[in-house]
């Protein structure tokens, strides 16, 4: 049970890391980009994904710009 312990720990550390706000932004981003273009929304995906990348990084550079 050790081991599934550290293996939990080791992914949360290597996807959340320093920053919860990045974490959860870019599986947003990827999830929305998802279903954009599954339901045939290609192109506002192209554009909706790098938008969305750039709002997630300024919105987690804040606290460290105050």
């Amino acid at each position: 049970m050790r081991h599934v312990a550290q293996f939990g720990r080791f992914w949360y550390d290597f996807v959340v890391g320093d920053s919860v706000a990045l974490a959860v932004g870019g599986v947003t981003a990827l999830a929305v980009g998802t279903v954009l273009v599954w339901a045939g929304a290609g192109a506002l995906a192209e554009v909706l994904l790098p938008l969305t990348v750039v709002a997630v990084l300024a919105i987690s550079l804040r606290p460290a710009s105050k």
